[in-house]
């Protein structure tokens, strides 16, 4: 019984001085059940919201104010017309708009009905789905309150429309998003296990040794990704746009360019992996740590960010996949130009540039 109990403490000695088996063991659960409790969601917060008023009366103002003591919306801007409110949608900094006829409180009292629309963004229609009903509740108890209060019998109708997506396909949402998925599993995940096959079976020391260089040998173990990636970009692309009928509205040539930096990005982050595991199972467990998980729930993939914690959306920042899907909607859904979509660009190209530094740096000193 002696020998057992010094068994099992030997164990515990060795799974204690693994700081990797440690993190696994206690560390991933924390993560998991803090990201899956807070991004998983089906409620929609923090909507940024704007409210072109052409009537600024006393009906326009008590609703406006309604809205902003309600949490699920937040005045973002106020435009003073359609054109500047178009700007706004396509800009991403509101994903609805609520507008006010000329004389709303004067028709509602002696006509009986008052117009207003409520204008959304409908690239996530289960987004807009949801808000457009939050807006609509807000306006019917504050119609109500007119017919218990003052004995007004107005009638306020909204009507809705639905942006870039008005007939609320669920495959403009998830195309973008399955896009971002595929690249970044089969670029970071197979390139890190690739290479960790080699220093796992010992023959990457033997590649090292021939006479091509070492950047080299690396990036002949990239290219069969990045062309395997591109072959899989035509046919989601083609298989988008002539089965699922989500059509490229946007410029094909940016959206293949900006899918290409995501591509290096990707393979730059399999490659920092690869530095890091020691063997398949480690490059395993740390890509679905840093690559799965973060890219279903943090990119805005299925869940919007605004409705996440704000260290959440902090979080995201930092995930390549989140500004790859915001682009791809942007170019191929909305079709906005590439002026609307240089932040993205930017922001990839930055992050492509920095891993290529550090992996490539990294991978020579763990060879040496």
């Amino acid at each position: 019984m002696t020998q057992f109990v010094s068994f099992i403490r030997k164990e515990f000695l060795h799974i204690f001085r693994d700081r990797r088996t440690m993190l696994i063991l206690l560390g991933m659960p924390i993560v998991q059940i803090l990201i899956f409790g807070f991004a998983i969601t089906t409620e929609v917060k923090n909507v940024p919201i704007a409210f072109l008023d052409f009537s600024k009366d006393e009906s326009t103002q008590q609703i406006i104010q309604k809205f902003a003591a309600n949490e699920y919306f937040y005045i973002a801007e106020t435009p003073h017309s359609y054109e500047e409110a178009n700007q706004l949608f396509k800009e991403g900094k509101i994903s609805m708009a609520v507008v006010f006829g000329s004389h709303f409180n004067e028709n509602l009292i002696h006509l009986g009905h008052a117009p207003i629309q409520l204008i959304a963004d409908a690239t996530d229609p289960n987004t807009a789905k949801t808000a457009t009903g939050y807006a609509t509740n807000i306006i019917s108890t504050y119609q109500q309150e007119l017919l218990s209060q003052y004995k007004i019998p107005g009638q306020i109708v909204p009507e809705v429309r639905m942006l870039y997506n008005p007939q609320l396909k669920g495959a403009y949402n998830f195309v973008p998003g399955v896009m971002g998925l595929i690249l970044m599993l089969i670029c970071a995940m197979m390139t890190s296990f690739a290479l960790v096959r080699e220093k796992e079976m010992g023959t990457m020391e033997i590649l090292l040794a021939s006479p091509m260089r070492p950047l080299y040998v690396i990036l002949s173990k990239a290219i069969p990704y990045a062309l395997l990636s591109c072959v899989n970009l035509a046919t989601i692309l083609l298989l988008s746009v002539y089965v699922i009928h989500v059509p490229v509205v946007g410029n094909l040539g940016w959206l293949l360019l900006l899918s290409f930096i995501f591509i290096v990005t990707a393979l730059a982050l399999g490659l920092l992996i690869s530095t890091v595991a020691n063997n398949q199972v480690s490059a395993m467990l740390i890509s679905g740590m840093l690559m799965m998980i973060p890219v279903m729930l943090l990119s805005g993939m299925i869940f919007p960010i605004e409705n996440m914690p704000l260290i959440l959306q902090w979080l995201s920042h930092i995930i390549p996949a989140r500004w790859y899907i915001s682009g791809v909607r942007k170019i191929m859904i909305e079709g906005l130009p590439i002026t609307m979509v240089y932040k993205e660009f930017l922001i990839l190209l930055g992050m492509a540039l920095f891993l290529i530094f550090v992996s490539l740096k990294k991978f020579k000193v763990r060879l040496e």
